[in-house]
């Protein structure tokens, strides 16, 4: 297959967090028919039941390229038009995935070696398999992290700090609200507070931003609610202590603020003649802890695409991508 057939491939294949395991089993088989011409070796990575990891190295590894292969729902399948492959996942991350694996065969067909690929599961939820891949390294020196960059070389990403908001009170009748005291009222208070609250800035990342993800709660309209609950999620460009103790004091008394995740901001790698860019989401580079090696990050289509019942990637953006990849890798392992 070419690159376009492998991501529409890919793509076709239902692959949401915590359901990995055909998409994962699919490119184990494919990448095991290329290990046994190339003398590669290939392997699933196990995180938990019935979700795993896959692997295929080629000598000792230098270099690995990674991406992940879950992706958020909805599932929806690929078409195609004269410049674009359409559905889910196919900019975050199947695209990219298929990217990779053809910068690979060529790599393979120049008999470079010494280099990886690692496709893991659970980046759109926890970065499970970023975090059982980090406590296996192979003694890879570079880790080329594959995310929606338009082919630019990230300089740096934004963290993530996330927060459940969670305010109790007492039932009552909505005829007689006196008796009872209203959670939803008071989570809301809170939350108009916590939109108040200033937040850092950074002269490269530039602002933190906040975003109010859900809110849930109460029984019945005619029922003063018990219990009420948001998810907060901050894109963050520094430490997160000053943004923790802001945020606690603005909700004061009125509900509990409780950290959930958070996933450092980051600055990457460069490589000499790639046009760079900076981008405002989160990935599993922090979770690799540097175990894989000195993170980069970059990878064809737009992150703006992603996530939308419009997801996209642009062909020619994937033609150029098989050659980057490859060409990264012999620059990394020139470097090393």
């Amino acid at each position: 297959m070419n690159v376009i057939e492998l991501t529409r491939a890919l793509v076709d294949i239902e692959s949401i967090t915590d359901n990995e395991a055909q998409v994962g089993s699919y490119l184990y088989d494919y990448l095991c028919q290329i290990a046994a011409e190339t003398e590669g070796h290939v392997e699933k990575m196990d995180v938990e039941a019935g979700r795993f990891n896959v692997l295929a190295c080629w000598g000792e590894p230098v270099v690995t390229l990674s991406t992940h292969i879950d992706t958020v729902p909805p599932f929806f399948p690929s078409r195609e038009d004269s410049e674009f492959i359409w559905g889910r996942g196919a900019c975050d991350a199947k695209g990219i995935i298929a990217s990779m694996v053809k910068g690979a065969e060529t790599l393979l067909r120049q008999n470079v070696r010494k280099f990886a690929l690692l496709f893991v599961v659970g980046e759109e939820r926890n970065s499970a398999g970023a975090a059982v891949a980090a406590r296996q390294p192979r003694g890879s020196k570079y880790l080329v992290n594959g995310e929606p960059t338009e082919n630019k070389l990230a300089l740096a990403s934004k963290g993530t700090l996330r927060f459940e908001l969670v305010a109790h009170g007492k039932m009552a009748h909505s005829a007689y609200p006196e008796l009872g005291e209203s959670a939803i009222e008071a989570l809301l208070d809170a939350l108009e507070a916590i939109r108040k609250v200033p937040l850092p800035q950074d002269s490269l990342l530039g602002s933190s931003t906040m975003n109010i993800g859900t809110i849930s709660g109460g029984r019945a309209p005619n029922v003063v609610a018990d219990a009420a609950k948001a998810e907060i999620l901050v894109r963050m460009v520094g430490d997160r202590a000053p943004v923790r103790e802001a945020l606690q004091r603005a909700v004061g008394g009125r509900a509990q603020l409780m950290e959930v995740l958070f996933i450092p901001p980051i600055h990457f790698q460069s490589v000499d003649g790639m046009l760079t860019t900076v981008v405002s989401f989160t990935t599993d580079v922090p979770v690799f802890g540097g175990s894989w090696g000195e993170p980069l990050l970059v990878g064809p289509g737009s992150i703006h695409v992603a996530h939308t019942e419009d997801e996209r990637i642009s062909k020619r953006e994937l033609s150029e991508a098989s050659g980057m990849y490859a060409d990264v890798v012999k620059s990394l392992l020139a470097r090393s």
